[in-house]
């Protein structure tokens, strides 16, 4: 019978991981008492907003037994998606025309792509051990994946709280196999940010309130993916040209030096998403925004709030007719989230040109 305990059995489920496009994959055990803590005092400040699944699991999130009953090892990969064929992301941010969107969501959806992955990694460990308990996530459920991913050797957490690898940097995915094999477990990653706090001076907002501590009130991602209602005006002006998360703090990460492109081209971008004009995008229908997002990740923001994140960057670009003439064109949009924050930028628009 095969002692799924043996280090050979983890090489062998390793290789089996690797040869489905995986970049990387390491093995954790369960406890996460430290980052338990670490967890509970972020949510008692409040600094998660309104991510309210955070609070609605608390704790559990740090156990994942309560998720998956039986749970005693964490399969983690990594899957890298920094699209080598985009516009160089610099040079977009200084384009104050141009719309910005983080890298990871320039080409298609990575979740089910790895969900169906790891599924297939399932159905290859069953076929070697028969049944056995397991359950897959893609950021699909409760789960502390940047704790577990660092206890199984993929990388240590970075002072931005992102998951940081020695050799590639940050740019990549986690997904897991929560499973009931008890494996033989990776050594975890050790820390590297050292003295370095590139990452805190180089938000935009300033949501990196203390090394390895995020207040996600203030990040762009946050504000422009998660938050459903009014983007506070103080934060407005500093989110530039950004309609769709933020990578400067990991594009300031020295680590990132490493980074290198994905191999997966279903994460290149699509429909110039790269770099294209404001305007242009600002004028998509409803329609049209369906059509062109189909399988990205931007598109389950909806409509009203990708016009409410361009309307902010439109009044933060440079004054022009076009500019003005396209938030004209959507004064009067149906959706009061849409209405205000076109204000704002014709407001913006209007002290700028008469400055």
């Amino acid at each position: 019978m095969m002692d799924v305990s043996a280090p050979q059995f983890a090489a062998e489920l390793k290789r089996l991981a690797l040869g489905l496009g995986f970049d990387e994959v390491g093995i954790a055990g369960v406890d996460l008492a430290e980052d338990e803590a670490h967890l509970m005092q972020w949510l008692a400040d409040g600094l998660h907003g309104e991510l309210h699944y955070m609070q609605r699991f608390g704790a559990r999130r740090a156990r994942p037994a309560a998720i998956r009953p039986g749970t005693l090892r964490v399969i983690s990969v990594r899957l890298d998606y920094w699209p080598g064929r985009a516009r160089d992301a610099t040079q977009t941010l200084a384009d104050g025309a141009a719309g910005y969107v983080s890298r990871y969501a320039l080409g298609r959806d990575y979740h089910r792509l790895m969900r169906n992955r790891l599924q297939h990694l399932a159905d290859a460990i069953e076929a070697r051990v028969g049944e056995f308990g397991h359950r897959v996530f893609v950021d699909t459920g409760p789960v502390l994946e940047k704790p577990l991913a660092r206890n199984a050797g993929l990388g240590w957490i970075g002072k931005h709280t992102n998951l940081i690898h020695p050799r590639v940097g940050s740019y990549f995915f986690l997904g897991e196999l929560y499973t009931d094999l008890p494996l033989a477990i990776d050594a975890p990653a050790s820390e590297h940010c050292g003295s370095c706090t590139a990452c805190i001076p180089a938000c935009p907002t300033g949501a990196i309130v203390a090394p390895y501590r995020l207040d996600a009130r203030r990040c762009i991602s946050y504000l422009t993916i998660e938050l459903e209602g009014t983007i506070p005006e103080p934060l407005r002006r500093p989110m530039g040209n950004r309609i769709y998360g933020c990578d400067d703090c990991q594009l300031a990460c020295p680590w990132n030096k490493f980074a290198r492109a994905t191999r997966e081209f279903a994460f290149e971008p699509r429909h110039g998403l790269d770099g294209e004009r404001l305007t242009t995008l600002f004028g998509w229908s409803e329609s049209d925004f369906d059509l062109h997002l189909r399988g990205s990740a931007i598109r389950r923001i909806g409509h009203a709030r990708w016009l409410r994140n361009i309307a902010v960057a439109l009044g933060n670009a440079p004054p022009g007719r076009a500019v003005v003439a396209a938030l004209e064109a959507r004064r009067d949009h149906p959706s009061a989230l849409v209405r205000e924050h076109v204000a704002w930028a014709l407001a913006e628009q209007r002290r700028k040109a008469g400055a």
